[in-house]
């Protein structure tokens, strides 16, 4: 009997942990989403320099996720904005 109820306990606390990381997602891929429109839109040659070299970090992270995961990101801030709107 113990053993069953430990392994409750164990299936209960994953499947807390994966709640947990299922919005950490969706808050990484609205701060990504905002990202990518942010630097598709920004006029780097405005910049300061520190600024500039910001910005290329960005959009060096931001080309390095993979094709999905952009997608995602971008299809989360659309429909944040189409609410917004």
């Amino acid at each position: 009997m113990p053993d069953i109820t430990m392994k409750e306990q164990e299936i209960s606390m994953l499947r807390e942990e994966m709640e947990i990381l299922m919005r950490e997602r969706q808050s990484l891929l609205n701060a990504a989403g905002a990202a990518a429109v942010f630097v598709a839109n920004l006029d780097s040659a405005s910049l300061p320099n520190s600024a500039r070299k910001a910005a290329k970090i960005l959009s060096n992270s931001l080309n390095s996720l993979s094709e999905e995961t952009l997608r995602d990101a971008l299809e989360k801030v659309r429909t944040e904005f189409l609410v917004r709107a």
